[in-house]
């Protein structure tokens, strides 16, 4: 009993410790067979994050498949599928801790066609690591999943070039690497990303720098993961919070569940509602615990309002400014993931916060070529293609552009038929905003048309919007579905 009691505040004093620790959210990428498994299983190994079941488990895999030492890939290939192909076809998490700082890996396949998921682990992720093999270079799937990430906004970079022993830890190999993709990650909008020699089956600048690479002056892998600046990506857009579900226990208390995306709030702060354009400010955050003084991202609480209001599920809670766009056409980045390519003939269903409506593709803008960055004309977008899109939703939708707050500016497209995630999208900006921004006026449209310029809202059917547009230039009129 006493030795209980004796290990009590020592177990508090860790989980303390423990609990003021910051989160870095982390994604190692790049084409298959550049090591990403081997260097997640070296970091862990070396930073003594790894249950000895695992090792044990991972030596006896590493035999049945006659690898002799550890392989080091397998403490996070954990499907069975994964071990016997010696790939890596999920995304596996792993979370593990140092002195300084608490972290979630997400490690991503490299294969063509898995890339859907590695667009799905890098949704949430700080930083991407860009593993490089140094005897082939920058290929395809490196220039792929560096652009995806570029997209999906990840703020950090680290370009890691493994495989350093395989060239003799040459320094011209590893300089020729980082001036090629510097110029390419400089295309896709990424600055001040951190070039690093390693190899990660010897452990060389993974955990501690390494004295076969006394060339390169820079902190080992984890000393940089441990000292990059975690940013705050959402902090200038204000209070987000859909609302999941109402809650209404009994006649006396009425309020609002759903998960705060960005920003914070308190009670007596205003608020408001969309669609309604409502206001009214919060009156409580209750929990089992006791009324929350505040509470902020990511947390997921209720928030019980001043006024009776008409909320239900989808609506949109908000303060601060800008102010949220209100709209059901707009414009957006797609990746496709589905093996039935993107057509813009048909309907889809589209998954953005806490709704779900029925939505069309009415416009393929272009499609990337990965390999020059080129915008080309197309017609639909296959699996793993990249393109911008427009998208017209059965009901208006609340969403603030991407790259100023990636969880409301972020949708997936669901095929109706088999309810499988065809795409995963960020929201580029409204329609009408692009339309606004042409060179010519409305009253020079007047004086050419002869007539004012209207919106006729049809549904989504098309067979039904071409209809429309028949008669109407039938009349005369200068029209566009």
């Amino acid at each position: 009993m006493s030795a209980a009691a004796d290990a009590l505040p020592a177990f508090e004093q860790f989980l303390a410790q423990e609990h003021g620790k910051d989160l870095l959210r982390f994604l190692t990428c790049g084409s298959v067979d550049d090591g990403k498994s081997t260097l997640i299983g070296r970091l862990l190994y070396d930073s003594r994050n790894v249950f000895e079941d695992q090792v044990q488990a991972a030596a006896k895999a590493s035999r049945n498949r006659s690898a002799g030492a550890l392989d080091l890939s397998l403490l996070t290939d954990g499907l069975r599928a994964e071990r016997e192909q010696g790939i890596t076809i999920d995304v596996a998490y792993r979370y593990f801790a140092t002195a300084y700082r608490k972290f979630i890996i997400a490690d991503a396949p490299g294969h063509e066609q898995y890339t859907r998921n590695m667009a799905t682990g890098a949704s949430t992720a700080d930083l991407a690591i860009i593993l490089i093999d140094a005897r082939h270079g920058v290929l395809a799937q490196s220039r792929r999943h560096a652009y995806i990430c570029s997209l999906l906004g990840i703020p950090h970079y680290v370009v890691a070039v493994n495989k350093m022993d395989l060239v003799g830890y040459d320094r011209e190999v590893f300089d020729r690497i980082r001036e090629q993709f510097s110029t390419f990650l400089e295309s896709v909008g990424v600055h001040g990303a951190y070039f690093l020699p390693l190899s990660a089956l010897a452990g060389d600048n993974v955990v501690q720098r390494s004295s076969n690479l006394p060339w390169f002056r820079g902190p080992s892998l984890l000393e940089h993961l441990e000292s990059v600046v975690i940013d705050a990506h959402e902090a200038d857009t204000g209070f987000r919070m859909a609302v999941q579900r109402v809650v209404r226990p009994d006649d006396g208390f009425r309020g609002y569940a759903g998960r705060i995306v960005s920003g914070s709030v308190r009670p007596g702060d205003e608020v408001i509602v969309l669609p309604s354009g409502l206001k009214s400010r919060v009156k409580r955050i209750p929990t089992f615990d006791g009324d929350l003084q505040a509470a902020f991202a990511p947390m997921a609480v209720t928030i019980a309002l001043e006024d009776q209001l008409d909320i239900s599920r989808g609506d949109l809670l908000y303060s601060g400014r800008p102010k949220p766009h209100v709209a059901g056409r707009f414009e957006a980045q797609v990746v496709w993931m589905d093996a039935r390519p993107l057509d813009p003939r048909r309907r889809y269903l589209l998954k953005h916060t806490t709704q779900t409506v029925a939505a069309e593709v009415t416009a393929i803008r272009h499609r990337v070529n990965i390999h020059t960055l080129e915008q080309e004309r197309a017609e639909f977008l296959d699996m793993n293609a990249i393109g911008v899109v427009e998208l017209l939703a059965a009901k208006p939708l609340f969403f603030d552009q991407y790259a100023r707050n990636r969880a409301t500016g972020s949708f997936i497209l669901i095929d109706p038929e088999t309810n499988a995630t065809s795409g995963a999208g960020m929201i580029l900006q409204p329609v009408a905003a692009v339309q606004r921004a042409g060179p010519v006026t409305a009253a020079e449209r007047i004086a050419r048309w002869g007539h004012r310029g209207a919106i006729v809202r049809v549904g989504i059917r098309p067979a039904l919007a071409h209809a429309v547009e028949r008669k109407l230039f039938e009349r005369g009129c200068a029209v566009v579905v």
